[in-house]
């Protein structure tokens, strides 16, 4: 059984290669294990020090470790998919997606991967992600053994009225009240198992979001074909939240509102999409810079990479 960690990085080499020390310890039994970073065209040097690092990496290793290098930013929906591509090419059972500001608990992969052979009806899993620490929204609310078991995701539910997603269990310690495998609305682009027979039928994260609700919109599209979506908490890792676009950014603005728009179009009710329409021409009008181009351009079809600078 082949299961492949996709890596995406992007002018982050000090989180990235922090990522790939931590899959280095990571426990594997029953499976091959191989890790693909995908290095989105950075400027920083990155694809130097990830290439000597995959290098030593191979030496003596249990496991396999693959660099790809793209030529520019081809976003985070794109750049997945080229190492998506790869690993399917490969004979991939199981795709994991994991962010490159995240450290993993060294049994995270065996546990999730062992879930998943058990449950065939199950298309994706998630596990218990807490903020890595010192990335806490409110840090000097927690003591300091706290530190490293306060959530940000246990799940999540989706606020189908106002197209928003919402992580069970954000700021909250860990005193094993999220503690119960669960079907959620969505699965966490930060950590996602994808089942190879998901892929088959369904194809690749859909690139017209390049960034944001591209992990809702694959979760709804995988449930519609009849897979259940699901968070697993006896599987964890820790989370460097915020990272790579700062929440309240232009990037943050301009992906979330025209995503929004095109995710609640799709799947969201009649009198949803008729309100979600209404509150467009508002932004229009008044929105912040990005929020305006980001109506703009989900009317003109601007989709991808559209106008971000």
């Amino acid at each position: 059984m082949k299961v492949f960690t996709i890596i995406l990085n992007w002018n982050r080499k000090e989180d990235t290669l922090s990522c790939m020390k931590s899959l280095k310890e990571s426990r594997i039994r029953d499976f091959e294990l191989e890790i693909v970073v995908v290095d989105n065209g950075s400027t920083d040097g990155s694809q130097q020090v990830i290439a000597k690092y995959v290098k030593q990496a191979k030496a003596g290793s249990d496991r396999k470790w693959k660099l790809i290098r793209a030529k520019e930013n081809t976003g985070f929906v794109v750049g997945n998919n080229i190492g998506i591509k790869y690993a399917l090419n490969e004979g991939a059972d199981y795709v994991i997606l994991l962010n490159d500001d995240t450290i993993v608990e060294k049994n995270c992969l065996y546990n999730l991967v062992k879930f998943a052979n058990k449950r065939k009806d199950i298309g994706l899993i998630s596990p218990k992600i807490y903020f890595a620490k010192g990335f806490e929204f409110h840090k000097a609310r927690y003591k300091d053994k706290e530190l490293g078991k306060v959530f940000w995701y246990a799940g999540g539910d989706m606020d189908w009225n106002n197209i928003y997603g919402s992580n069970h269990g954000v700021d909250e310690v860990d005193k094993g009240q999220y503690d119960k495998t669960k079907e959620t609305d969505f699965a966490t682009g930060c950590c996602i198992l994808i089942r190879r027979e998901v892929l088959d039928k369904l194809g690749l994260l859909d690139k017209k979001y390049f960034a944001y609700y591209e992990d809702s919109d694959f979760s709804q599209r995988a449930r519609k074909a009849g897979w259940k979506v699901v968070y697993y908490p006896l599987a964890h890792l820790w989370h460097k939240v915020a990272q790579s676009s700062g929440i309240g950014s232009g990037l943050n603005d301009y992906f979330t509102t025209r995503n929004r728009l095109l995710f609640g179009i799709r799947y969201a009710s009649f009198r949803t999409k008729f309100a979600l329409i209404r509150e467009s021409f508002r932004l229009l009008l008044s929105g912040r810079k990005w929020q305006k181009i980001g109506v703009r351009d989900f009317y003109l079809g601007r989709f991808g990479k559209g106008s971000w600078k």
